[in-house]
């Protein structure tokens, strides 16, 4: 009887144990460590020292006699402002959108044009002249507004419905990892001495197209198919039929000259560079001639006031009537004028011998203030710190007769 219990527990046991076994399960969950997070914060609010205030020191304009509306404007068509993001591509902004003001005046179109079509391959020729020129070339995210000159005839143009250069739930551009990658990318080929210029730009398109996407070879405008180059060639842009003007002093005047920027990588010597006077009286008959214009200059001063959209030259700067061609090379040659923003010039206001610019404008500091997008310019601040504009030729023509052929 005895044994024949134990035989019968000794059956019993496996099914008993694999009866109340059971096999564990996994799940993902998210990752906690609340008196960790708690150890860190008190740490952090230990160390951490008092956030000091950034102070920028502008100009009061306290009863100056400013615009108060853009609507008190003489306007042109142009698209709407439009952000450039975190990126350095204020050039491709400020004259794509001038082009598109200009294909409206020529043609009666209304297009809105991608500018990231164009950065794009700008930073293809880029990578070009740094194997070139061996690692010997200015590779960054700046350019000038003639780069078009060199882009849209090689690589042509697209709509920014085809290409807008952002991916999908990408609200702003942001180059700078971008920038970054390439960047390191190409001083890694440079230490390396490796210079297979095929390889390189595969490598940078690439990585372009991981962070912007990659560019239509084909795409669709009011239902019928374009190459980009056809779509250059169907908008019927001359880029002959413009021209680049600069006032300053380190060359000749009535030359053609080099406009001697980091940001004209390509060493560009097609500005024609004119007195002061004249720049600026071509300026203003182009504006109050129905003419748009893409300006480029310094707009990192005290007279810029972001929350009323105004840029002005204070008289604790320059008092007005001090303001000439050696105030203004003074400045550019200590570098406190720099080449640092295009825009572009949709308007103009004037009142007796008073005169302001309206201003389109991609750069961030434009959507702070009342009018989003846009900035209004006095005629000092133009006369004092803009550099250079591209205007069509047309209205240039009695000054550039001036010019020796």
């Amino acid at each position: 009887m005895k044994k024949a219990l134990i035989t019968l527990l000794l059956m019993l046991i496996p099914i008993i144990f694999c009866t109340a076994q059971t096999k564990d399960k996994g799940k993902l969950v998210e990752s906690k460590n609340e008196m960790l997070d708690k150890i860190k914060k008190a740490a952090n609010e230990f160390s951490k020292k008092p956030e000091e205030k950034k102070l920028s020191f502008m100009m009061d304009i306290s009863g100056k006699d400013i615009p108060e509306s853009i609507d008190d404007f003489t306007t042109y068509w142009h698209n709407p402002p439009h952000s450039q993001g975190y990126t350095g591509t204020c050039w491709s902004f400020s004259t794509t959108s001038y082009f598109e003001s200009e294909i409206y005046r020529l043609t009666n179109r209304k297009v809105k044009l991608s500018e990231m079509f164009t950065v794009y391959y700008e930073y293809v020729e880029k990578a070009k002249e740094f194997v070139k020129t061996r690692g010997d070339s200015y590779f960054a995210q700046g350019s000038e507004a003639n780069a078009i000159n060199h882009i849209w005839p090689v690589y042509g143009l697209v709509t920014e419905e085809a290409y807008n250069g952002k991916l999908e739930g990408q609200e702003f551009h942001n180059h700078k990892p971008m920038f970054n990658e390439m960047n390191s990318y190409l001083e890694s080929c440079k230490e390396r001495n490796a210079w297979n210029e095929k390889e390189i730009l595969e490598t940078i398109k690439s990585i372009m197209n991981y962070h912007m996407g990659t560019p239509p070879q084909k795409f669709e405008y009011q239902g019928k198919e374009y190459t980009p180059p056809e779509f250059y060639k169907f908008l019927e842009i001359d880029l002959n039929d413009y021209v680049d003007i600069i006032s300053y002093m380190q060359f000749p005047y009535r030359e053609q000259v080099e406009y001697d920027v980091v940001d004209n990588w390509w060493h560009s010597k097609e500005y024609y560079n004119v007195p002061l006077d004249e720049f600026m009286t071509l300026l203003k008959k182009a504006v109050e001639s129905e003419l748009s214009i893409c300006i480029g200059g310094d707009v990192s001063e005290p007279g810029r006031i972001p929350e009323k959209d105004v840029f002005l030259v204070p008289d604790f700067d320059i008092p007005s009537e001090y303001i000439d061609q050696y105030a203004r090379q003074f400045r550019f040659s200590n570098e406190t004028t720099t080449d640092d923003h295009g825009v572009h010039i949709v308007g103009y206001k004037k009142t007796g011998d008073d005169f302001w610019f309206l201003i389109k404008d991609s750069g961030s500091g434009s959507f702070n203030g009342r009018f989003k997008g846009y900035f209004m310019m006095h005629q000092d601040y133009v006369k004092l710190k803009i550099m250079d504009f591209m205007v069509h030729k047309s209205i240039a023509e009695e000054l550039l007769e001036k010019f020796e052929k």
